[in-house]
């Protein structure tokens, strides 16, 4: 009878358990979390780590000071990089529970949304629909059914949507790297580049490439903001 006793007070335990951690985790897309949890940092070597040190710095230290996070990515066209940026920074934020998150993106000049960073995105498990539909599609992004979708269109870095000042400039490839050694009102100004997958457009390897750099980014994210709160 004990024994029956201990172990209907161990399942209560272990219920009352998984209630406290689906009230605390973030409501992520399954398909996305599963995505997420496979993520394996121990791939990024030590000196891109380095790398990825300023943005790691300069997000603690505005979660120390209990102050929003802004962040940035700019590429040139603002159709590749630079949205995969934002989208997988704004999920694994939210995945962490890193508050008050604001991510962004801009290039030096507006073209579109490239529809294979869409179609690799809804792969991942993102839902996402088109808001308008002309040369530069308007697109909602969403990651959780409980948080604001992901607004994403191709714009200039200094556009309306995004922030003037107090945020992090996260340059994300080398030709816009160049072109902006000075991004106004950016607090920071950080290089973390990415190869372009649009060398492989049109190509048989198309997908496979934009499905890696995709999954470079998403665990490249995923060890900035796990070492946030370490």
């Amino acid at each position: 009878m004990s024994l029956v006793v201990h172990q209907m007070e161990t399942v209560a335990k272990t219920n009352l358990s998984m209630e406290k951690i689906s009230t605390t985790k973030p409501s992520i897309f399954l398909e996305i979390a599963n995505l997420v949890k496979a993520l394996n940092p121990q791939t990024i070597s030590t000196e891109r780590k380095e790398v990825l040190q300023p943005l790691i710095d300069f997000i603690r230290s505005k979660t120390s000071e209990n102050q929003e996070i802004r962040i940035n990515f700019i590429c040139t066209h603002n159709s590749r990089r630079s949205h995969l940026s934002q989208v997988w920074a704004q999920t694994i934020a939210n995945y962490f529970q890193i508050k008050r998150v604001f991510c962004y993106s801009g290039g030096t000049e507006a073209t579109a949304l490239f529809p294979m960073v869409v179609e690799t995105l809804q792969n991942s498990g993102f839902k996402i629909s088109a808001i308008s539909k002309n040369d530069n599609p308007i697109y909602s992004i969403k990651y959780s059914d409980n948080e604001h979708p992901i607004i994403g269109f191709s714009k200039k870095l200094d556009d309306d949507f995004n922030p003037k000042s107090e945020f992090a400039a996260i340059m994300t490839c080398d030709s816009a790297n160049e072109a902006c050694p000075f991004v106004p009102g950016a607090e920071k100004r950080i290089p973390i580049t990415f190869e372009d997958p649009k060398v492989f457009d049109n190509t048989p390897q198309q997908a496979e490439k934009y499905k890696e750099r995709s999954a470079q980014i998403a665990t490249e994210m995923f060890y900035v903001f796990s070492q946030v709160n370490s």
